[in-house]
This record gives C-alpha cells, sequence and structure tokens, in this order.
C-alpha cells in the first residue's frame, strides 16, 4: 500500500491528523509530474510546474468534506484537475485565433507541450472517447496530462501493464483519427 492510500484510508477512518499528513506527499508527487509535464516548455512559459499544482492542489481540495477512495480515485482527480487548467489556459490564448488544427500522435506518447490549437483539438477528442471508453480516456489522462508512464498508470488505475499498453495503442490510434476526421 502506497504512503498516499495509507493516509487517504486513515482519513476515511476519521483520523483528522492524517489530512495534515497527505498535503506533503501528495504535493511532492504532483510537483514532480507537473515539473515532467513542463520540462519541455520554452523558456520563459507563462505557466511553471508549481504554478500548475497550486492550481490543481486549489481545485482538488476545494470542494468540502472531499473524499478519496484510493490512489487511483485520488491521482485521476488530479490528472483531471491539471487537464482542465492546460485546457483553461489553452482556451484563453486559442480565443483570439483561428487556423488549422493539426496533431501528430507521436507528440501524444509522451507528455510533452502542445501549441494551443492542438492542445484543444485533443481535449475535444478525449472528450467524445470518454463517453465510449471511459477507462481507456483516464490512462491518456494520467498518461498525457500528468506525465506518467505506463507503469505508473497501470498501478493507479489498477490494471496491469498489457491491458494499459493495449488500452494505450487503441486510444492512440482512436484519437489519431478522431482529430485527423474533425473540420479544421
Amino acid at each position: 500500500m502506497s504512503d498516499v492510500t495509507r493516509i487517504l484510508t486513515a482519513i476515511e477512518q476519521g483520523d483528522a491528523k492524517s489530512t495534515d499528513e497527505l498535503q506533503p506527499v501528495v504535493y511532492n508527487e504532483l510537483r514532480r509530474m507537473a515539473a515532467h509535464k513542463m520540462a519541455s516548455e520554452p523558456a520563459g512559459h507563462t505557466l511553471q510546474p508549481t504554478a500548475l499544482v497550486h492550481e490543481a492542489w486549489l481545485q482538488l481540495v476545494a470542494p468540502p468534506n472531499q473524499s478519496w477512495q484510493n490512489r487511483a480515485h485520488f491521482f485521476g482527480a488530479a490528472a483531471e484537475a491539471m487537464r482542465r487548467i492546460l485546457i483553461a489556459r489553452a482556451r484563453r490564448k486559442h480565443a483570439q485565433r483561428r487556423g488549422a488544427v493539426h496533431l501528430d500522435v507521436d507528440e501524444i506518447e509522451i507528455a510533452s507541450p502542445a501549441p494551443d490549437d492542438q492542445l484543444l483539438a485533443l481535449n475535444e477528442a478525449l472528450d467524445r472517447f470518454a463517453v465510449i471508453e471511459p477507462q481507456q480516456a483516464e490512462l491518456v489522462k494520467l498518461r498525457y496530462f500528468v506525465g506518467l508512464t505506463i507503469e505508473e498508470a497501470a498501478e493507479v488505475l489498477g490494471i496491469s501493464e498489457a491491458t494499459a499498453k493495449r488500452w494505450w495503442a487503441y486510444a492512440r490510434a482512436w484519437l489519431f483519427h478522431e482529430i485527423k476526421a474533425s473540420p479544421d
């Protein structure tokens, strides 16, 4: 059992002291993920890993009496929070301009920054994908928006690495096809 799962279990059982213990453990993991996600950003980029983590943390702890079932539930919510932050940022920047949206499927292989129009196209396709394949969409969020490896994402989702690899291959192909088929 990971430290996060142990702490979440203690909180669920009413141990108020464990709440104080959760923040440093989770914050460090989120910071590592955000740093990985933002490592390829150009110098002077407006969103730094620390800012991404802070915004995500605020979204995670803002709902009163929020409870987390386990590590997978927490990091799934963290992936969604980071995704929403990055998408909102991209939408703001993209609001003033319009243009063709193209996404190279190889850019989805690792968590790497993408131009805003590509990020928006991916987000829209991912929303459609989540309707038909919610678990596979969670894998994409963990890989792309949080920067987890296949192994880490499989652990968070409670699936085997082989299953994660199959889901990842399917999701990449589906998203690539969906993005290419969408009107520019």
